[in-house]
């Protein structure tokens, strides 16, 4: 009965915007976490790719929805039901039996107890039997290579879609932690804002990701400074058509109250840092992950006004992912595991 009690083991990054899933160190699903859900039957319609192609543009047989707002779960059924869709997805193949899964799901630095039981439970309804939750920022630690478990400090800094965790990691702990809940989501909305304002011109989420990408800038100075990027949408008050370039400066003034925001959240952690694992950040540096240590010019930002060097994670949109997937091959071995 060997061939019935086989178990798949995948590590899983739920993240506000994106979803990344592993499976024996691969990247098999990396989608945005989103789900269509058909509002007649409540069923599953799409989810991951698919369902944010549908975003913007639902009938009203189809809803669009974001089960994860400020990194937890807002929609407890569509969040299993996306878990379960992407889980799924990554299986490819379909077999006459499920195997049993074991999970270890990457979840914010910040969570209350509720919200850690939230996503065991959405976690064990999409199939999971073996459910292990990893805090984000010792498994961005882990995937950018750093030995947690020895006695040194590091800090690392992980701007996702809805928050930004903070922590300063040592022996195997996080001794410092400071979770805001200002991140990639809220430099979209000062964008939106600012285009609405500044140019009247009506812009929706995918479009000023879309400028994010192209010119968000920390700096309003950079040495390698993008190209102007042409934005078209409807004028906000005659919804004629309008075309208008943005250049990176004009997108680095608008998102600067966010920035200043991480900017004092990573001074708050640092304060409340104790002196010997303070030294040690200052010698190490400190470490950014996660789809916001991609703004342009942050790094340097962010070391010219705390005076400690930051860096940038090798593909900092894996970083959580990569740790995640450490720790399930590393499931008896690591005690700040949560079960």
């Amino acid at each position: 009965m060997g061939l019935f009690s086989l178990t798949k083991e995948i590590a899983i990054d739920l993240g506000t915007a994106n979803t990344i899933i592993l499976q024996n160190d691969k990247i098999v699903i990396d989608e945005p976490s989103i789900v269509a859900i058909n509002t007649k039957t409540q069923k599953l319609q799409a989810v991951g790719k698919e369902a944010k192609l549908m975003q913007g543009r639902e009938s009203p047989d189809i809803k669009t929805i974001r089960p994860l707002c400020k990194g937890v779960i807002a929609d407890f059924n569509a969040a299993e039901l996306m878990i379960r869709g992407l889980v799924k997805k990554s299986s490819g193949k379909r077999t006459w039996f499920s195997p049993s899964l074991r999970m270890v799901v990457g979840i914010p630095s910040g969570s209350t107890e509720v919200e850690i039981r939230a996503v065991r439970d959405s976690s064990e309804h999409a199939g999971g039997r073996d459910v292990y939750m990893i805090y984000e920022p010792m498994a961005a630690a882990l995937g950018i290579g750093l030995d947690v478990e020895a006695p040194d400090g590091n800090m690392i800094v992980d701007i996702g879609g809805g928050t930004t965790e903070i922590a300063v990691i040592s022996l195997g702990g996080i001794v410092t932690n400071k979770s805001i809940q200002i991140a990639g989501d809220d430099l979209t909305e000062d964008i939106i804002g600012h285009m609405r304002r500044a140019h009247n011109v009506k812009v929706g989420e995918r479009t000023a990701e879309d400028i994010k990408t192209h010119v968000g800038s920390a700096l309003t100075e950079l040495e390698n400074p993008p190209e102007d990027y042409v934005v078209r949408g409807p004028n906000h008050i005659t919804a004629l058509p309008m075309e208008v370039p943005v250049s990176y400066q004009e997108i680095s003034h608008c998102m600067e109250k966010s920035i200043s925001k991480i900017e004092a959240a990573v001074l708050s952690a640092l304060e409340q840092t104790p002196p010997e694992l303070y030294a040690d950040i200052v010698r190490n540096g400190i470490w950014l992950a996660g789809g916001g240590a991609l703004i342009r010019g942050l790094d340097k930002r962010l070391t010219d006004k705390i005076g400690i060097q930051f860096h940038v994670a090798d593909e900092p949109l894996l970083a959580v992912a990569r740790g995640t997937a450490v720790a399930l091959k590393n499931i008896d071995k690591f005690s700040f595991l949560i079960r």
